[in-house]
């Protein structure tokens, strides 16, 4: 076997560290640890974290055993990496200092849960790159995107599925409140499949990494008063939104008198619509 060049993880170097830190992946905590170098770098790369990024700030959610965060600070960047698992955490700078020693000043180690952080515990970082599990991938996206106005750009690791759901357009099969949400914030796609054997130990899902860009801000309307018109029109998705949007208005009449007045037609249901129209009815629901 040959070996990986100095900095990344290969296959040994990932059986040493369980090993030694006796590690027993959990589902609950979607602990999948990447051992393959080659994936490592089109992650860093597809992240768009080139080599000239010593000004960049990269956070990193659920680093594990290492091998992303060692292709990361190759690039000259700075990473802040969050990491739940006490015991993976606290083995996090050790594993950098002995694999780049060089770029160990340019680490810091957060130990906490992704869903509670925000610039008071990690200041304000450029990008998100992260593999996420596929239970709390979107929750965690959106928190960060929230959090962290910073961030302009995220590439996140998760299940074929999520992947689909965060990255559609309205009308297809699996769009839905994530990608509506996502959708305030940017544009998501996806760009590349994962495949299952880069992984220890291997999932019975597949994954595939989504790109993000963060889009202008959007001022002329309340975001939770929008996500609020969102999550009201797909707990019925199947009624058109006339019906869907009666408890959010306080009757049907008066759902379809502020869609009327959004420009949206209400016979439409809610997989049509695109952020922009669900932007208008919420703003039209604020004048009325």
């Amino acid at each position: 076997m040959t070996a990986e060049p100095p900095g990344l993880l290969g296959p040994a170097e990932i059986r040493q560290l369980v090993a030694e830190l006796d590690v027993r992946p959990t589902k609950k905590l979607g602990q999948n640890f990447v051992h393959d170098a080659n994936t490592v770098r089109r992650i860093v790369e597809l992240a768009e974290v080139g080599p000239d990024a010593a000004d960049t700030v990269v956070l990193e959610v659920g680093p594990g055993l290492g091998s992303l965060t060692l292709g990361l600070l190759g690039t000259g960047a700075r990473v802040v990496a969050v990491e739940l698992d006490q015991a993976l955490a606290g083995r996090l700078e050790r594993t950098v200092v002995a694999h780049a020693p060089d770029a160990a000043s340019r680490l810091t180690v957060v130990a906490d849960d992704a869903l509670r952080i925000g610039h008071r515990q990690v200041g304000e970082p450029d990008a998100l790159v992260a593999n996420l599990p596929y239970n709390v991938a979107v929750p965690v996206v959106l928190h960060l995107l929230a959090e962290l106005p910073s961030l302009r750009r995220v590439l996140v690791m998760v299940q074929t599925e999520v992947a689909d759901r965060m990255a559609a357009g309205p009308g297809g099969r699996v769009y839905g409140v994530p990608s509506v949400k996502i959708a305030w914030y940017g544009t998501a796609r996806k760009v590349a499949a994962v495949p299952r054997s880069v992984f220890w130990p291997m999932p019975n899902v597949d994954s595939s990494l989504v790109a993000f860009d963060r889009g202008p801000e959007r001022t002329d309307v309340d975001r939770d008063a929008v996500f609020a018109v969102v999550d009201a029109a797909f707990a019925q998705r199947r009624k058109t939104l006339r019906a869907a949007l009666a408890s959010w208005a306080g009757s049907a009449e008066r759902a379809g008198e502020i869609l009327t007045a959004a420009g949206v037609d209400p016979r439409s249901r809610g997989e049509q619509l695109g952020i922009d129209e669900y932007v208008a009815i919420a703003g039209a629901a604020a004048v009325a």
